[in-house]
């Protein structure tokens, strides 16, 4: 008899949430596990992200407005997941939220986390196109995932054409100048207040490249942000 139940996949696959890891707490590092509060009573971690554009799809088709439709479609979706496929079982939602956890560690003990030099996570499936959506706890007691064995595509890319495509020559040399991004991306006229040219240029999962729109809502919440901190 198998002693952990499957893994119910399909509704946040249809939802857009394509990516799903599970994690044992016991098996996390202790410099993840004080990132994650109090985890009593639960056992796992599990990590939910996208890939492509469907997600963006989805939350246009549920017509969610407000100023972060994206992740509150995602803790709608956890909630209806729970509720129709894991009845009985609890969850605590640790992102989106306060909680301070560190998506790309999590990211890079997935395996979908490579580094690029336009500092955003890259594989050979997706590219950069992907996102971290949630992370929860659970006192569930699936089977735990084993990391996706993918190397970087940035090792065996000769042209680099992400570093030439940057406007703000943020990538000069090979080494990311965060300073010259955020300067450029606040300047009036920038080309690059609703995308990132140097990620736009990447060939890598270019056929899951997000749409104008998508690209817009994204780069233009993080540029208010930018212009709050900065």
């Amino acid at each position: 008899m198998n002693e952990h139940p499957a893994f119910p996949a399909d509704l946040l696959n249809q939802s857009g949430i394509n990516r799903q890891h599970v994690f044992n707490l016991d098996a996390l590092p202790t410099e993840v596990m004080a990132t994650l509060g109090n985890t009593d009573g639960y056992r796992q971690l599990i990590l939910l992200g996208h890939g492509g554009r469907h997600l963006w799809e989805c939350v246009k088709a549920c017509g969610i407005s407000g100023d972060h439709p994206i992740d509150d479609y995602c803790r709608q979706t956890v909630s209806h997941w729970f509720a129709g496929y894991l009845p009985g079982r609890r969850y605590r939602m640790l992102y989106p939220g306060e909680q301070p956890v560190g998506l790309q560690q999590l990211g890079t003990l997935a395996g979908w986390h490579q580094p690029s030099p336009f500092m955003v996570g890259i594989d050979t499936e997706w590219g950069s196109w992907f996102a971290y959506r949630a992370a929860l706890l659970a006192d569930t007691d699936f089977l735990p995932f084993l990391p996706v064995d993918r190397s970087s595509p940035c090792k065996t890319c000769q042209e680099k054409p992400c570093i030439a495509a940057c406007p703000a020559n943020a990538l000069e040399g090979g080494d990311f100048s965060l300073q010259k991004c955020i300067a450029y991306r606040r300047r009036t006229g920038s080309k690059c207040q609703f995308t990132c040219l140097a990620r736009v240029d990447c060939p890598v999962g270019a056929e899951h490249r997000y749409d104008d729109e998508q690209l817009r809502h994204s780069y233009g919440r993080s540029l208010e942000d930018l212009k709050k901190y900065f």
